[in-house]
């Protein structure tokens, strides 16, 4: 299966299918998986959810993040959309992704969502850790947003609510369902690694809801203040430092995965392309570090890495930056900081100064040096003279011959 940032439809327990999206790390094999849970009458669309599950891919996790029955892009009624309802949609998904990637050991909700992970953790032995942001620590909690009409729906069954400005249509079911559930009861029996995050002056869900979570929760738990934030973390900064923060947590209570090495048969480097994993993806292996490259967006590629010139560009970069910094530490100059700007482009030979050379176009690269420091002007003119012999510049204005063989 192709491992890439991709759209999932997974059939629910009333066969209702939900709407889903699998994100991946830059490397496009993470090294555990999450699911998120998004607020009450939210979806998986909402900022704080795409930016807590893109912050988590830095982190090395694959993100599964889904609407919730009758939101969104998923199938249903959101009157269907009750809370045990939402207990099993996200069993749904846990049972989907454990069938055809593995099964998801971090569950990170948000809000009422954050109520179902606990709920749904307490069902799912796979779940090593979960993490809450803003939920309540009673799902009755949820009923404020509709309790104008609860008698009302007592009489007719069905009426239709305003809730966050938008219509929904709800009913007895829906109602009573609030009332089954006791979360921190099943939080007392959890007793699996807890991270509760909440906003001090959360003016949704009290922050009385974290202290009552976090007491009912056994060790190993943390909390961790949003300070300054809303309930739905509508500033960036918040929900991507929040995805940060859990994140580095979770790494304590998941053993650490050894990446898998490209082997450079004694070579410097090695260069790996999956054509039936990735498009331009790929995955360069030295005898002690890694890195990925990839082509941009805009000519077929994914970004997930710097590509091949920028690569070259970095080298040249690198070397030169170096370089400069040996020679004014040997003559004891004061040079602080050093930036090297590179640009690589192909031009026309006309122009460019070098009227012997042959073909209607050359690479060109352009070097640019900022040099801080107290430097007078001769210093700094050597130095410009400086950059231009290190190896990587020598190298790439002298006749190189590239020698290929298969193996």
């Amino acid at each position: 299966m192709s491992m890439k940032n991709t759209l999932l439809e997974i059939e629910n327990k009333q066969g209702n299918k939900l709407y889903a999206r699998l994100e991946l790390p830059a490397n496009q094999h993470p090294s555990h998986f999450a699911i998120f849970a998004h607020c009450f009458t939210c979806s998986s669309n909402l900022n704080a959810a795409r930016n807590i599950s893109r912050a988590l891919t830095n982190h090395g996790f694959g993100v599964v993040r889904f609407d919730f029955t009758g939101l969104g892009r998923s199938e249903g009624e959101f009157a269907d959309s009750h809370f045990s309802a939402n207990v099993d949609d996200l069993i749904a998904v846990h049972s989907y992704m454990a069938e055809h990637y593995a099964a998801p050991a971090l569950l990170v909700g948000h809000s009422l969502g954050g109520a179902a992970v606990i709920v749904a953790a307490s069902k799912l032995v796979e779940v090593k850790a979960i993490a809450t942001l803003g939920a309540p620590s009673s799902v009755q909690h949820t009923k404020q947003h509709f309790s104008h009409a609860i008698e009302e729906v007592a009489e007719k069954g069905e009426v239709e609510v305003n809730i966050g400005g938008r219509p929904f249509k709800i009913n007895n079911e829906f109602i009573q369902d609030f009332d089954k559930t006791y979360v921190l009861e099943i939080l007392h029996e959890l007793k699996k690694p807890m991270l509760i995050m909440h906003a001090p002056f959360d003016k949704t869900v009290s922050v009385n809801s974290a202290q009552e979570l976090f007491q009912a929760a056994f060790h190993p738990k943390s909390f961790v203040s949003l300070d300054g934030a809303d309930h739905l973390l509508s500033d960036e900064r918040d929900s991507l430092y929040a995805g940060d923060v859990i994140g580095s947590w979770v790494k304590r209570y998941f053993p650490e995965r050894e990446k898998e090495k490209l082997d450079t048969k004694d070579e410097q480097v090695v260069g790996h392309l999956d054509l039936t994993q990735n498009n331009f993806t790929t995955s360069i292996q030295t005898a002690k570090h890694s890195l990925t490259a990839d082509e941009p967006t805009d000519v077929g590629g994914d970004d997930f890495g710097p590509s091949p010139y920028e690569l070259l560009n970095a080298g040249l970069a690198a070397c030169t930056v170096m370089t400069m910094k040996l020679y004014a530490e040997r003559k004891k100059w004061p040079l602080k900081e050093a930036f090297v700007y590179i640009t690589h482009s192909k031009k026309h030979v006309s122009d460019m100064e070098d009227e012997s050379a042959s073909g209607t176009y050359l690479d060109h690269i352009s070097k640019k040096i900022e040099l801080i420091g107290d430097l007078d002007a001769e210093q700094r003119e050597k130095l410009k003279q400086i950059a231009a012999k290190c190896p990587v510049h020598k190298t790439l204005q002298s006749k190189v011959e590239i020698e290929t063989e298969l193996i």
